[in-house]
């Protein structure tokens, strides 16, 4: 995936460098103005959908706090009417009486204790049913609220209240089912208190049953006071209760299953206390959901509101779709808009593009008639001056080519002239040959092959061999007419002898050095003259020539050095800036050095008066066929 976004990028930028500059500036404008319009889009539409979310929150938890609220208060009306027969003497009396009662304790009975048991279903009219089933058979049952237990001995919830003590169970009938005891009317969904009658203790004697109609225990739950796009559920150990409707959420689905899962995993209210209200989100199917709950602990239950985040973020969907249809326009806007102005701005160097394009092709015209300020005008200003230019340059290549033409004419008959004079000396060798003056002869080599080094200037730079060569033709010309030659002694490795150099670089020195350096030879002495090399860097060599004669004092060398460094081209004479060989002098040479291969090499000398001279010469190590000294 990452190598498909580097290609996608490349290619992006492949067609952008094809594009003019008029589309590549109206699609940077573009860019410019969608990038920044869109992540403020996205951070005003995540701002924008937090709120409605919290909103929705804070919406739901008061509903739920105030249904709340509702459930708490129908779970004490049941409990106190669940409590009223347990608390009545007579009522005890009554069950636990082994004998049976005459009329006139029936009637007193009838009219005392029943008639309280009566009055509290009267006096709360969200009570279903009150119910007192006895396990007396001597009992007589007193319709509508007083029962034998054989009549609802098969119902499922009647084992659940077996063994109970002093603890109370809820029972949901979250469906019409007939009555259990009194009619044959079916009775609506209701929620039903159970509490079992020990009297004395751990001694069954009854159950007494408080039922409510669901709706009336909680509206919002299981009446039609649910809110569009929420509903509220009771979750408890046993089981999800809610309003069962076509836009509801079915208990069944996974949604409010694994949900009620998540609750059941914080235990129930009455055994783990201190549990507060909560919520969290929940994703399936691609839909969202904000599941808010808090602990019903009376009842060990919990009442959980499911919001459809969908519904609650249908108006910040159409928000989002406007700001983008709105951006889109905006920036198509812009472009066209661009693409005009740019039009006007850009037509001045349309045609100085097409003035270049007419130069390249060799169309040089006089000038461009672009007038008016800014960049363009300026490139155009100075595209006139490139051509006025040009066209002078080539003039002048003309001219030059002419003067190389009689250049060429000259250097054939220097040609001619060398070529005779290196027969001339060859004739001479040989005469001497015949005459056996090996001498002689030997001479004449080392001059013509100095003659041929000097004719021949095919380029700036040679080998070192070469020159090195060069130089020894030069001593071995020059011993001719010293009673004492010169005694020339290289110490140069080998892999040195295949550097560049500048031609006729070293020759100069090696000339000053025999006519002025050895004034007064003592007796017995020999005039001698070392070159030797030295790697001094990774890319830089030193070359030291050193002669063994008069040597200069402190102050003369000072003022040698200066001069060797002076950019003019006339400066005093001396035995070492002075004398001069076909025009190539030692100042020559070290501004040569300088000029070919940077202010950081060149000549400098050093001398001690009585001992000797050293010119050392400083140069890249580069290989004269290119390339460092590495390959």
């Amino acid at each position: 995936m990452r190598r498909k976004g580097r290609d996608a990028g490349a290619a992006v930028l492949r067609w952008l460098q094809t594009r003019s500059l008029q589309s590549r500036l109206v699609t940077a404008y573009a860019l410019l103005i969608l990038i920044p319009s869109t992540l403020l889009s996205t951070y005003l539409y995540e701002d924008i959908q937090q709120s409605y979310v919290e909103d929705a929150r804070l919406k739901s938890e008061y509903l739920m706090q105030s249904e709340k609220q509702v459930i708490v208060n129908q779970i004490e009306t049941m409990e106190r009417a669940a409590q009223l027969p347990l608390s009545d003497q007579d009522v005890r009396r009554y069950l636990t009486e082994q004998v049976d009662p005459t009329a006139a304790e029936l009637v007193d009975f009838n009219n005392t204790a029943y008639a309280n048991l009566a009055r509290i279903q009267i006096n709360n009219p969200a009570l279903l049913h009150l119910r007192l089933y006895t396990a007396n058979e001597r009992n007589y049952e007193i319709w509508p609220i007083i029962f034998r237990e054989s009549r609802v001995r098969k119902q499922p919830w009647f084992k659940l209240t077996q063994g109970l003590g002093e603890r109370q169970i809820w029972y949901f009938q979250p469906e019409e089912a007939l009555q259990d005891v009194s009619a044959t009317e079916e009775d609506p969904p209701k929620l039903s208190l159970l509490r079992e009658v020990n009297l004395p203790k751990d001694q069954h004697i009854g159950v007494v049953q408080v039922d409510m109609q669901l709706d009336r225990f909680s509206p919002r739950t299981f009446g039609e006071l649910q809110e569009d796009g929420s509903q509220m559920l009771l979750v408890t150990r046993s089981g999800v209760y809610t309003r069962e409707s076509e836009e509801a959420l079915p208990p069944q689905s996974p949604v409010i299953q694994d949900s009620a899962s998540k609750l059941r995993a914080l235990g129930d209210p009455g055994e783990v206390p201190n549990i507060a209200d909560g919520f969290f989100r929940y994703e399936q199917a691609g839909k969202s959901y904000l599941m808010i709950y808090t602990p019903v602990d009376r009842m060990d239950a919990y009442l959980l509101n499911a919001v459809s985040l969908e519904k609650v973020l249908k108006d910040v969907n159409r928000t989002r779709g406007m700001l983008i249809y709105a951006n889109i326009g905006f920036v198509l806007v812009l472009a066209l808009l661009t693409y005009i102005m740019n039009s006007f701005i850009l037509k001045n160097l349309k045609h100085l593009a097409d003035a270049m394009k007419k130069v390249r092709k060799g169309e040089l015209q006089p000038s461009l008639p672009i007038r008016g300020g800014g960049e363009i005008g300026a490139l155009a200003h100075h595209f006139n001056k490139m051509t006025q230019t040009i066209n002078e340059l080539i003039a002048e290549a003309v001219r030059k080519q002419a003067l190389m033409k009689e250049a060429e004419l000259r250097t054939l008959y220097n040609q001619i002239d060398s070529h005779f004079l290196y027969n001339t000396l060859e004739n001479i060798k040989m005469l001497a040959e015949i005459e056996d003056q090996r001498k002689i002869s030997d001479a004449l080599t080392s001059l013509g092959g100095m003659m041929r080094y000097n004719f021949k200037w095919t380029g700036e730079y040679v080998k070192l061999k070469d020159e090195m060569r060069h130089i020894e033709n030069y001593i071995e010309v020059t011993n001719i007419r010293f009673d004492e030659p010169v005694e020339l002694s290289c110490e140069i490795p080998k892999p040195f002898m295949e550097l560049e150099i500048l031609k006729m670089s070293l020759q100069p020195i090696v000339e000053n050095a025999v006519k002025h350096a050895w004034q007064e030879l003592g007796e017995g002495e020999r005039r001698t003259f070392r070159i030797e090399a030295y790697e001094a860097e990774a890319s830089r060599i030193e070359i030291r020539m050193t002669d063994n004669g008069d040597g200069l004092d402190p102050q003369r060398l000072t003022e040698l050095n200066e001069e060797i460094r002076k950019t003019g081209d006339d400066g005093p004479g001396s035995a070492y800036t002075g004398v001069k060989l076909g025009g190539i002098g030692l100042r020559n040479v070290h501004q040569r050095i300088r000029l070919f291969y940077g202010a950081e090499y060149g000549l400098f000398l050093e001398s001690e008066k009585g001992v000797c001279t050293r010119v050392v010469l400083t140069i890249p190590k580069v290989l004269l066929t290119g390339g460092g000294w590495d390959e």
